[in-house]
């Protein structure tokens, strides 16, 4: 059993206040300080005290147990891994705790932020304390009561018991342990000897979902609710010049149209407050229908819109943009991110000589790797709803980070922020895309324009073409070898538009005695936001690829060839920097090798191919099993292994996998916006291809590594390595490398 010593006190860390019916509330703030019951809201309320990195515990005096999540839900299913993760340090019965979404409180919850596979991660070691600490607070309790000391009582599955005979609920100890002090030091339970954490729980939204319960910002509706849409100019580069809504004005149940800027022109950005188009044209009226038909009959000029100068003040702080004025064409793109990269670029790192490994190689291997504007497309289109009066605000819907979108909202309706209320609704995929509130931000200066509740939504067209995409990448891999085939030199040189992809502390750096790796960026008015593991889903493409076609040259296995610098970078590692370890890397590769049957005999037609990639503190590699179907490459199977730590869910964490390779297929095989002048060329499904049910495998057999390190991350991990593997059974598939994504329709005009 681990001890652990609480850092905080009664107001900074545990509070426990009795309620009106008698029972026992437990909130728990990780970063900021607590207000006591007296000096907050109503404890009756049960929604008080919260804050980031925080869980909420609700014992009525009648043993009801409620655990709330505090977190944002978009299909990872944290609504019940995190509350696992309380129910299992205060021993109750799983099946007798209710779960609930938390509200969104900016100062007493922070800001909620659900992204960069980070929920479970961060909430492991605060949730298990605060569980452990409201279970010791009834034992104490039921000690007083019973005259019996606090190391005699045991506690199983809610039931509080002494070797006397005496027995309670924890419902009937609630309002006195509500009275005693936050304990000082608690034990959480040894991993081994976990009841709830590891062991499969059903999703407690799944009923809710499969039949059709009203849990989406598209099924929220209030009495008088208006419908909303946007008209944003038709292509990157170009703004409102003039318009004519006479005719629109005209038909049945339109109430208004009228222009509208979103950022007056010296305001100043939070790091996500990325925009597109600044001034846009509001189409509002009774219905979905009648919205779509009025904006049809909008008559609209545009103009080029010139440079534009923004100031952003995000993480890193404040910095002044320039984005540039151009009309922009893929084609072109490819040879302006072909051209910087034949240019000296910003180096990132640098061991050894790998100048001189180059001039002596005997052999030289270099790719170039290239990819292209992906769009989110979540299958719930972009909605928000708001209210927005004078004295306070009312918005709800799918957001992945309401408390960053807060701060800029309060600015941009001149209303403090405690009059601003955010509900926040289960989301239909987010991808990184509800991390970006620009239509939150329209909704609600559309609905103060108005006056009135306000529902914006999106079409798939506006959403497909508004920007805040995966960004376009590129990069160069070389490699040196000596006349023994061995590795002596590695460089990479990576840039996009408008950023680069290179992450130059990660494998194979710290294997390589000379490492090189070097980044540029070419700055662009066509807008991106983070993608699903960010950077690291082109990188993981590239690099992997690379490795097997660099291990096809050595005579190496592809897996025993990693597992060789693995081995290196383990026992004698290049550099101090370095930001994985290698041994569980290594571990994850062995585990794949032995459940995919690596070197056993193949079935059939089957080409195979492999890949494994590190990123937001998690190693995840799959090997693919690929045949023809139908006259086209068709990946059967995959094998996957992931070391994520500890895992919560096993059937929640096995779903995720599946979900990232089907998404990684579809990405690899399809994935691609191309831009003419500025347009979209795809505005929807039609043709922005996307995976087919019948295209996903039929087998996805997922493996973790058995852990009992703190659980890392999961959501992005899986995804990167996928497009690697694919790309890897292709050429056993086909005989012919692929440099360029998507592979299916690899562009000509690269």
């Amino acid at each position: 059993m681990e001890k652990v010593t609480n850092k905080y006190d009664r107001r900074s860390f545990l509070k426990s206040s009795a309620l009106a019916s008698g029972g026992l509330m437990l909130s728990f703030s990780f970063l900021t300080g607590f207000k006591r019951p007296d000096e907050t809201s109503d404890a009756s309320g049960l929604n008080e005290g919260w804050n980031e990195l925080v869980g909420y515990i609700q014992i009525s005096s009648d043993n009801v147990i409620k655990l709330i999540c505090p977190n944002p839900e978009f299909g990872q299913n944290v609504m019940t891994s995190l509350p696992m993760i309380l129910a299992e340090e205060l021993d109750v019965n799983w099946e007798d705790v209710l779960v609930e979404m938390g509200p969104h409180d900016n100062v007493k919850l922070g800001p909620q932020f659900t992204g960069g596979s980070n929920s479970v991660r961060m909430y492991w070691r605060p949730l298990r304390n605060a569980g452990a600490s409201a279970r010791q607070m009834l034992i104490q309790a039921a000690a007083q009561t019973w005259g019996v000391a606090a190391s005699e009582i045991k506690t199983n599955q809610g039931i509080l018991s002494h070797g006397s005979g005496k027995n309670a609920n924890y419902g009937e100890m609630a309002a006195l342990a509500a009275t005693l002090p936050v304990p000082k030091d608690v034990k959480n339970k040894d991993v081994q000897n976990f009841s709830i954490v590891g062991n499969s729980k059903k999703n407690v939204e799944g009923l809710k979902v499969v039949t059709g319960k009203p849990l989406f910002g598209m099924d929220y509706r209030v009495e008088g609710m208006k419908i909303a849409m946007i008209q944003h100019p038709p292509a990157f580069g170009m703004k409102l010049k003039s318009y004519d809504a006479s005719q629109s004005l005209k038909m049945p149940g339109i109430q208004n149209v009228f222009s509208f800027k979103l950022y007056e022109d010296d305001f100043e950005q939070g790091g996500f407050d990325t925009r597109t188009f600044n001034e846009l044209i509001a189409v509002v009226g009774n219905s979905t229908c009648e919205v779509i038909n009025a904006r049809k009959k909008l008559k609209v000029q545009w103009e080029a819109a010139g440079e534009v100068k923004q100031t952003i003040n995000g993480r890193g702080g404040k910095t002044e943009m320039t984005i540039p004025a151009r009309l922009e064409t893929t084609g072109n793109q490819y040879e302006m991110m072909a051209e910087q990269a034949s240019k000296p670029a910003r180096q990132l790192r640098r061991d050894g000589d790998p100048e001189t490994a180059f001039t002596n190689a005997a052999q030289i291997l270099e790719r170039t790797y290239n990819a292209p504007f992906l769009a989110h497309n979540c299958m719930e289109p972009m909605n928000f709803f708001a209210h927005v009066e004078a004295d306070k605000a009312l918005v709800a819907g799918p957001i992945q980070a309401p408390g960053w979108m807060e701060p800029t909202l309060s600015k941009l309706l001149n209303l403090p922020p405690e009059k601003i209320e955010i509900q926040m609704t289960r989301m239909g995929g987010g991808f990184g895309r509800r991390a970006y509130a620009q239509y939150v931000y329209e909704a609600a200066l559309i609905s103060q324009k108005v006056n009135a509740p306000v529902k914006l939504i999106y079409t798939r067209e506006d959403d497909m073409t508004y920007g805040i995409y995966r960004p376009m990448y590129t990069a160069t891999y070389r490699a040196a070898l000596d006349e023994n085939k061995n590795l002596i030199g590695f460089h990479v040189k990576g840039g996009g538009i408008p950023e680069s992809p290179i992450h130059e502390n990660r494998f194979p750096a710290g294997a390589i005695d000379n490492y090189l790796a070097e980044s540029f960026e070419i700055p662009s008015n066509i807008t991106i936001g983070a993608f699903r593991a960010p950077r690291s889903n082109f990188n993981a493409a590239a690099e992997q690829s690379f490795l097997d076609e660099l291990a096809e040259m050595m005579g190496k296995d592809p897996i025993e060839m990693r597992l060789e610098l693995l081995d290196r970078a383990s026992k004698n590692p290049v550099g101090e920097r370095n930001d994985y370890d290698p041994k569980r890397y290594a571990g994850v590769l062995k585990l794949l090798k032995e459940k995919a049957n690596w070197k056993g005999p193949k079935e059939g037609n089957v080409s195979r191919g492999v890949a494994a990639y590190f990123c937001h503190n998690s190693y995840a590699g799959h090997v693919v099993d690929m045949i023809n179907k139908d006259g086209e490459p068709y990946v059967e199977k995959v094998t996957s292994a992931v070391d994520c730590g500890v895992v919560v869910n096993p059937d929640a964490a096995a779903n995720m996998v599946q979900g990232a390779v089907v998404d990684g297929i579809g990405n690899a095989f399809y994935g691609g916006l191309r831009h003419q002048n500025g347009v979209s060329e795809q505005s929807n499904f039609d043709k922005y291809r996307m995976i087919r049910h019948h295209e996903a495998p039929q087998n996805i057999d997922v493996h973790f590594v058995k852990s009992e390190v703190d659980p890392t991350g999961l959501g992005e991990p899986p995804f990167p390595p996928v497009f690697g593997a694919v790309a890897n059974a292709l050429y056993q598939n086909t005989g012919r490398r692929h440099y360029n994504q998507p592979f299916m329709t690899e562009p000509s005009s690269i």
